[in-house]
């Protein structure tokens, strides 16, 4: 019984955060309703306070469900990267900018990192930088398993180059999602001619 109870909750939160997908891309952020969102779920006003205590954790949920996923797929480039540092960099980059307008438009983006910035002590700003942060953490797994392989040189700290790595593709993205008229193309472009350098940099002889 508490099996079928904890699968009758997941789908009802799953159908809550299809529906914020929808409606919020359809419709934008802040013209959708809370009841919108339970009407087309499928349950109560009710039911979707008892998951969610305001709209921006719905949309706070919902970008957790994107970098779920993209965490899940760039476990395995950290287990097997491509040959070279510049090519594994950019398969774990490339794998998260691909997906990042999956579930969200650039309007639900810059909205969530609005209610970050804006309340960095609540559950919402707090979970938006844990989120931010394991996504840094396996972009320094990756530097530490190019190091394991020879390719990264062995003296250089792999959460610090990490870190940067994170730091510039996520302001890369940030000027992505500001910018309604940048395609992904420009913006893996643009992450390319940054990374290609920096890999010759960080990278043993010709491994880059």
């Amino acid at each position: 019984m508490a099996g079928l109870r904890e699968r009758q909750k997941a789908d009802r939160e799953r159908r809550i955060l299809r529906a914020a997908v929808t409606r919020f891309r359809a419709d934008g952020y802040r013209a959708v309703r809370i009841e919108d969102l339970a009407e087309m779920a499928q349950v109560s006003v009710g039911t979707v306070y008892n998951y969610y205590r305001t709209k921006g954790d719905i949309l706070i949920a919902t970008v957790a469900m994107e970098v779920e996923e993209v965490l899940e797929s760039g476990a395995s480039v950290v287990a097997n990267p491509p040959q070279g540092v510049d090519e594994a960099l950019l398969a774990l980059i490339f794998g998260y900018y691909d997906h990042s307008l999956e579930y969200l438009s650039k309007e639900m983006w810059r909205t969530a990192m609005a209610l970050s910035i804006e309340a960095p002590d609540t559950p919402n700003g707090q979970r938006y930088v844990e989120l931010d942060a394991r996504l840094a953490a396996q972009v320094t797994a990756l530097i530490a398993a190019l190091q394991a392989r020879g390719e990264v040189r062995a003296e250089l700290d792999a959460g610090t180059i990490g870190q940067v790595i994170f730091n510039n593709l996520n302001q890369m993205f940030i000027d992505f999602v500001r910018d309604d008229s940048m395609t992904l193309d420009t913006l893996r472009d643009r992450v390319a001619a940054q990374m290609r350098p920096l890999a010759c940099l960080i990278a043993t002889e010709g491994a880059a």
